[in-house]
């Protein structure tokens, strides 16, 4: 009777495994559908599909917001574009409340999306929040402006994430000769980071006798 109560158990257990996975990545997919559909409603009433068409088709938002996200792209690649984005932001910039915003969300969207940006490119190991206990942070550049004349050593800046919802965290600027670099791809250490150290990436190699510190982007 107990052999039959353990393998039932575990017949259970392999079929949460397969289906629990699943059915989370189903349901944020179809988060992120659901709010790309919603932009529709940006639309005049009259052009909106569902009026068009008669029916409401699920997902038409998310492709065309997609297709209109690529469209942009594709022409402000080109100079004319290019000068229409310039002549754009320069006027934004310009407007009051809304300039200051638009221009720090535009710094922070070129980091973390410029192929060329140096933003979350190495997963660190810091000593974090206390002695003795350590956590998982990524390299987000130096330090700059008045606060490097109060730091009495180099710092590099760090965004340490919370799990199991990496989104949100804390920036914290570390004394460089305390930061470590892992041999570690971004993704790896996400992931890490979301299974709240469930899914352990492999170790490349042994671990060093001393830290090795990392070196800061240019």
């Amino acid at each position: 009777m107990t052999t039959k109560k353990t393998t039932l158990k575990s017949v259970f257990l392999t079929g949460l495994l397969v289906l629990v996975p699943l059915a989370i990545t189903l349901w944020v997919l179809g988060l992120i559908i659901g709010t790309m559909d919603q932009t529709l409603l940006l639309l005049p009433r009259s052009w909106q599909p569902e009026r068009v068409l008669g029916f409401r088709l699920p997902g038409l938002g998310a492709v065309l917001t997609l297709a209109f996200i690529f469209v942009v792209g594709l022409l402000t690649q080109n100079f004319v574009g290019q000068k229409l984005v310039g002549w754009w932001e320069l006027i934004v910039a310009r407007i009051p409340v809304v300039g200051p915003i638009y221009t720090s969300v535009k710094q922070v969207s070129d980091t973390l999306l410029s192929s060329s940006g140096n933003a979350f490119r190495k997963a660190l190991l810091i000593e974090y929040p206390r002695k003795g206990s350590y956590t998982i942070g990524f390299l987000t550049g130096i330090p700059g402006g008045d606060v490097v004349n109060h730091l009495k050593e180099e710092h590099v800046s760090v965004y340490v994430p919370t799990t199991p919802n990496p989104t949100s965290g804390f920036f914290l600027m570390v004394p460089k000769s305390e930061v470590i670099e892992l041999d570690m791809t971004v993704d790896a250490a996400l992931k890490y980071i979301v299974s709240m150290g469930v899914v352990a990436p492999p170790a490349n190699q042994p671990a060093p006798e001393r830290r090795t510190p990392v070196e800061p982007p240019l």
